[in-house]
């Protein structure tokens, strides 16, 4: 059964700002030995079989989910003081996903599929029609 993870995307200002930064971040590994998009955090997934299974992680923008990205795989490896540290490899290709208020918290989280929110692309409804600010001011109101 696959499972997701959620993450806040810090100091990170719209879906664009997360492109840009992890372009740059796949550039800069392109010299590497290990030219691969990844992610690392202190704590390993005890579900990483499940995540692995066509898990993706959504990233937190501004309070709240807008992206999500695939795990291609979960790796051990140490950061650049030498402490141990898990290397989430992500698939480059950002999907936006429908904008879901989410409080802040540290760390990541476990998302089941069942909570996930949809992707953005091919979605269409009402609220798709007005300006992307207001439509999300809506929704902070509940009236969308």
């Amino acid at each position: 059964m696959t499972v997701n993870l959620i993450k806040l995307a810090v100091g990170i200002d719209s879906f664009s700002h997360l492109q840009q930064r992890q372009a740059a971040r796949l550039s800069e590994a392109a010299g590497s030995s290990e030219p691969r998009l990844r992610h690392l955090t202190r704590a390993t997934p005890r579900r990483a079989d499940e995540i692995l299974d066509g898990g993706s992680i959504y990233w937190v923008i501004k309070r709240s989910i807008r992206a999500r990205q695939r795990i291609v795989d979960i790796d051990k490896t140490v950061n650049h003081k030498g402490m141990p540290r898990c290397a989430l490899i992500l698939d480059p290709e950002l999907v936006p996903v429908r904008a879901r208020p989410c409080r802040p918290f540290q760390g990541w989280r476990y998302l089941e599929q069942k909570d996930a929110p949809v992707d953005a692309l091919g979605f269409q409804d009402d609220a798709d029609a007005l300006p992307a600010e207001m439509a999300e001011e809506l929704r902070e109101l509940g009236l969308l």
